[in-house]
């Protein structure tokens, strides 16, 4: 008798013991499926659309007008920024874009700048958003001309000559125009379309290039002592994304563009610093190598800095170079210069080397 007493009591607690815990994990479950969900939206991040890369090339095919059909190239990136430089073929356009704290901003923009530098750090007056979150049909903002900017799709069906994609669509509505704009995760802008007063133009993605680099070309003069003038040669200068501007084009001015004119940029001569100021004064501050390893007469001193003076200021597109050296005024035996003095190009008596 004792022994079923025992046996029944056994199951009992055995039960509840079951019982309990089960009730215990159903609990945790529930607490588990309870949490709010993000929707697709709430998960979506703008620098998902609007991916910082390096060494890549975006091509875009135009139509509609003649510099619709355009080269991106990555000059500069740093953690939140990136420098893309936009080639039409008839001009280079220059943007800084910061991607932060959700939103993507155009900070500052350039035109016509054939000259390649880091110009992260540059803010301007007319910043402007192109994308922030939340990623959501319905978001809208202002821009400072007054147009109205709103993502007006989150799940756009896009073909381009690369691809089909799925996009987030941005329309921006002035007053005469309309802009819509497509991003695709993992890519960024894979088309616009501009439409004013009945007429369309559009760019859209036909190619994205890794490994890519930007190349110009570039005039470096070099004089001679034997005839007294100063020759020059174009060569192509290729960059990649943060490679530093002053070291590419001091590496490329060491190798002579004949071996029979006077060198410019001596093997241990640096360039410190490369800069063209808001005044469109280019700043060039060399190392002491650059003087002390002259060892020329007061003429061909001359043509040295002269040709100095031609190729930087030639490639920044100016006519106005001031030369230091370890951050002070130049000063030779034959010549001093003042704080802030300036040199000025003169191409009257430079001849090209032909290939």
């Amino acid at each position: 008798m004792m022994k079923k007493l025992i046996l029944a009591a056994s199951l009992i607690l055995s039960f509840l013991l079951l019982f309990g815990c089960t009730m215990i994990g159903d609990e945790e479950d529930n607490k588990e499926t309870s949490e709010p969900q993000q929707s697709p939206e709430q998960q979506r991040r703008v620098s998902d659309y609007f991916p910082i890369k390096e060494d890549v090339k975006y091509v875009y095919e135009g139509k509609g007008n003649e510099y619709a059909s355009y080269d991106l190239y990555i000059d500069f990136t740093s953690e939140d920024k990136v420098q893309q430089r936009k080639s039409t073929g008839g001009t280079i356009l220059v943007d800084v874009i910061e991607v932060k704290d959700g939103k993507v901003t155009r900070t500052f923009s350039i035109e016509e700048a054939y000259y390649r530098e880091n110009l992260l750090d540059k803010k301007s007056s007319d910043e402007q958003v192109l994308l922030m979150e939340p990623l959501e049909k319905g978001t809208t903002w202002t821009l400072k001309d007054g147009s109205i900017r709103t993502i007006t799709e989150t799940s756009a069906q896009v073909t381009t000559p690369m691809d089909s994609f799925e996009a987030i669509e941005v329309t921006t509505e002035s007053i005469n125009s309309k802009r819509i704009d497509y991003y695709a995760k993992d890519i960024g802008l894979v088309q616009s379309i501009f439409t004013s007063e009945g007429s369309e133009i559009s760019s859209s993605l036909s190619k994205v290039e890794k490994d890519a680099v930007y190349t110009s070309v570039v005039n470096f003069y070099q004089p001679s002592g034997v005839d007294d003038k100063i020759y020059y040669k174009g060569k192509g200068i290729s960059f990649k994304t943060n490679d530093e501007t002053a070291k590419i084009l001091e590496d490329a001015y060491k190798e002579s563009i004949d071996a029979d004119l006077g060198k410019v940029i001596t093997e241990k001569t640096k360039i410190n610093s490369l800069t063209m100021d808001e005044n469109k004064i280019v700043k060039i501050d060399l190392s002491k190598e650059f003087t002390e390893e002259m060892n020329a007469g007061a003429l061909f001193e001359g043509m040295i800095l002269q040709s100095l003076v031609n190729t930087f200021g030639q490639y920044y597109n100016t006519e106005k170079v001031i030369v230091t050296v370890d951050k002070k005024p130049y000063e030779s035996e034959q010549l001093s210069m003042g704080e802030g003095e300036f040199f000025q190009t003169n191409f009257t008596k430079a001849v090209e080397i032909k290939q």
